[in-house]
C-alpha cells in the first residue's frame, strides 16, 4: 500500500516487487507502476511453483523476472540491464523534447543559420494566399517545406494534394490535374476530378513542374490567371479555391533560354521563391539529422535506441551526400534495420559511403561568360597552327596532318578567329 503512494507520488529509475505481498498482490504494483510511467522497469520476484504468474507478469509489462532462491549476481545483471534500457530510454525522451523545442519546425530538422532564416520566411510566407516557388537539388526536403507553408496557413484544415510532374505521364497528367469527362478518351469510363478540385480550399504541390509539358503549362497558366478549370472533355468552367506552391530541381531560367518553359509561367510561379539548401552546405545540422532519424526509425521498428560511434559520425561528416537529406535517412534506415547490436559503427554503413563517386571539378571551365564554341574554335585555331607550323606552312600537308581536306582547312582559316 506504501509502495502504490509513493509511485504515484515520486518517478523510480526500477522498481522490484515479490509477486505475493501481504495486503495487495504484486501484480497490482506492477499494472499501477505501468499506468503512472509505462516505461518504468518491473523487476517481479517469485517462488518456482508460482513460475506461470511470473509469464502473466511479463506480458503485463514486467521488464523480467527472477526465481526465489534466486542468485545475487543474477538479479544484479537484470537490475543492470533494466537501468540501462531505463536509461537509454530518458535520453530518448530528452533528445526527443530538445529537437522538439529548439530544431523542428513543422517536420524539418536544422539549427543552421540558413535553415533558421527559412523557417522565418515560411512563417511570414504561410499568413499569405501567394503563390510560393521552391528550388534546390533532389532530396533537400522541398516537399517538407511545401507542408510546413500549408500547416501553417489558413487553409490548414483542408487538404494538402501532392502530384509529381515528372512521375506522371505527359498524356495523363492533364487528366491528373484538371479531372476528364467520361468518354474523353479511351479508358475514360466515369467523371473524375482532378488535383485542383480535390484540393478545394487547400494547397496543391506541383513537384518537379519543370517537367510539364507545353500543352499543360499553358492550361496551368490559364488556371492560375482565371482560377478556374475545364476537365478534359468537358465544357464547363469549374471555379477553384487552392493555393498552388510548386518545386523544381531545375533551373528554370535556361529552360525558358532554351524554350522548354513558358516565361509567363514562371513569373506567375515566382512569386515567392526559396532554396532549399543541400546538405554538404549545411553540414552543422548532421548530428541533429542524425539523432532525428535514429530515434523515428528505432521506433518504428521497434528497436532498443542505438548509439552512434565516433567513427561512423566522421564518416557522415566527410561524405559529400549527392542525394542529401533523403540519402542520409536512407542510410539510417538501412543501417538499423540490419544492426543487432546497440551501437553502430563504421562496419554497419553501406560500401558506398567510403567510396563516393567524385563529381569532375569543372570550375576552372565553366566560368561566367564561358562560350563552348569559343572555346572549340581556340583548340582548332592551336592545331592548325602548330600543324603548319610543322609543315613549314604548307596548306596541302597540314590539311592531311589534320586528318581534313584542304578546303575544309581553307574553310576553318577564313572563317574562324
Amino acid at each position: 500500500a506504501k509502495a502504490l503512494e509513493l509511485i504515484k507520488s515520486q518517478d523510480f529509475d526500477l522498481i522490484l516487487s515479490d509477486i505475493k505481498l501481504p495486503q495487495i498482490s504484486g501484480m497490482d504494483i506492477l499494472r499501477h507502476a505501468k499506468k503512472e510511467n509505462p516505461d518504468v522497469p518491473v523487476v517481479m520476484m517469485t517462488a518456482y511453483g508460482n513460475i506461470k504468474q511470473a509469464v502473466e507478469a511479463l506480458k503485463a509489462g514486467a521488464f523480467d523476472y527472477v526465481v526465489k532462491p534466486f542468485d545475487v549476481d543474477e538479479l544484479k545483471v537484470i537490475i543492470t540491464q533494466g537501468m540501462e534500457r531505463w536509461k537509454l530510454k530518458k535520453e530518448n525522451i530528452r533528445l526527443r523534447k530538445e529537437l522538439k523545442e529548439k530544431y523542428v519546425f513543422e517536420n524539418i530538422v536544422g539549427k543552421s543559420k540558413k535553415m533558421k532564416e527559412i523557417y522565418s520566411l515560411i512563417e511570414k510566407i504561410a499568413l499569405t494566399d501567394s503563390t510560393v516557388l521552391i528550388t534546390g537539388e533532389s532530396g533537400t526536403g522541398k516537399e517538407m517545406a511545401a507542408r510546413a507553408v500549408h500547416v501553417l496557413s489558413r487553409r490548414r484544415d483542408k487538404s494538402f494534394v501532392s502530384i509529381n510532374c515528372g512521375a506522371v505521364p505527359e498524356s495523363l497528367l492533364e487528366s491528373e490535374l484538371f479531372g476528364h469527362m467520361k468518354g474523353s478518351f479511351t479508358g475514360a469510363v466515369s467523371d473524375k476530378e482532378g488535383m485542383f478540385e480535390i484540393a478545394e480550399g487547400g494547397t496543391l504541390f506541383l513537384d518537379e513542374v519543370g517537367e510539364m509539358s507545353a500543352m499543360t503549362q499553358v492550361k496551368l497558366l490559364r488556371t492560375l490567371q482565371d482560377r478556374k478549370i475545364r476537365r478534359v472533355g468537358g465544357i464547363e468552367e469549374i471555379p477553384v479555391d487552392v493555393r498552388i506552391t510548386a518545386a523544381t530541381n531545375q533551373n528554370l531560367k535556361k529552360k525558358i533560354e532554351e524554350g522548354k518553359f513558358r516565361e509567363d509561367l514562371f513569373y506567375r510561379l515566382n512569386v515567392i521563391s526559396f532554396e532549399m539548401p543541400p546538405l554538404r552546405k549545411r553540414r552543422e545540422d548532421l548530428p541533429l539529422l542524425v539523432n532525428h532519424f535514429l530515434n523515428k526509425y528505432c521506433e518504428k521498428m521497434g528497436r532498443n535506441m542505438k548509439r552512434i560511434a565516433p567513427e561512423v559520425m566522421n564518416v557522415f561528416e566527410s561524405y559529400p551526400w549527392p542525394g542529401n537529406v533523403r540519402e542520409l535517412e536512407n542510410v539510417i534506415e538501412r543501417t538499423i534495420a540490419i544492426e543487432e547490436r546497440n551501437i553502430i559503427t563504421k562496419e554497419s554503413l553501406p560500401e558506398e559511403l567510403f567510396n563516393p563517386r567524385k563529381k569532375p571539378d569543372t570550375s576552372h571551365i565553366f566560368e561566367p561568360g564561358f562560350n563552348l564554341q569559343s572555346h572549340l574554335d581556340e583548340i582548332a585555331i592551336n592545331h592548325i597552327r602548330q600543324a603548319r607550323q610543322a609543315t613549314s606552312g604548307n596548306l596541302k600537308e597540314t590539311a592531311s596532318l589534320l586528318g581534313m581536306s584542304y578546303r575544309t582547312l581553307r574553310y576553318l582559316i577564313d572563317n574562324i578567329r
